[in-house]
């Protein structure tokens, strides 16, 4: 049975994902990199970068919670500190500029001389980035245990995992469809929906702080 619970996860984990993720702001940096390479081998990287990322995603969504409090870091810090990130990034695909927390000059570069560029840049930083693995940290732990919960997030994770990897494979005719300026448009569009979750991020931390320093007073 569906309860408004599941849609609610559902829905948020999707948007969430598919803002930080990017897929369409994918395509050009993919054809940067890899567009003078044969097409068998972009859908190689591509399918390598997308598993890779996906590896990365589920370990931090399953012990990430764990790791924080191995560190004696609370779940309210990490989504103040995410939110601010998040916003950050948010700032960067709503003026449309590189993203510093994505890559910089430098490994942009050195990615562009290296054989092997599915690992980095592609599935860390650009996909499992920053934003992502705090996105799937919190949405992990709004699912509060809750197996069926839990599992709606990863599945709605993997969908926008499964639209990376298709932006990737098919980052020319993107390219060619939407052109430089339809990029832009779709990123900047994202980028306010990512601007306006990141703000809730820090509110919902922001909270949660206070309520338990009322509660420890």
């Amino acid at each position: 049975m569906i309860t408004a619970e599941i849609v609610a996860i559902v829905t948020q984990t999707f948007l969430t994902m598919l803002v930080v993720m990017d897929p369409v702001g994918l395509a050009p940096i993919f054809l940067g990199l890899a567009g003078n390479r044969p097409t068998f081998e972009r859908r190689r990287i591509a399918l390598k970068a997308s598993l890779v990322a996906g590896g990365i995603i589920l370990v931090f969504g399953l012990v990430g919670r764990a790791l924080l409090e191995h560190l004696g870091i609370s779940l309210s810090a990490f989504r103040i500190a995410g939110g601010i990130l998040l916003f950050m990034i948010a700032l960067d695909m709503v003026f449309a500029r590189p993203s510093g927390s994505k890559e910089t000059p430098e490994e942009e570069r050195e990615a562009q001389e290296r054989q092997d560029i599915s690992v980095f840049p592609l599935a860390i930083p650009l996909i499992a980035g920053p934003g992502t693995l705090a996105s799937i940290m919190i949405q992990a732990n709004t699912a509060h245990g809750n197996p069926v919960l839990l599992l709606a997030v990863f599945a709605m994770t993997g969908v926008v995992l499964l639209l990376c990897y298709l932006a990737l494979r098919l980052s020319g005719q993107i390219g060619r469809v939407i052109g430089v300026t339809g990029v832009h448009v779709v990123t900047r569009v994202l980028g306010v929906l990512l601007g306006a979750l990141a703000v809730q991020y820090v509110a919902d931390g922001t909270l949660e702080l206070m309520r338990g320093g009322l509660r420890s007073g």
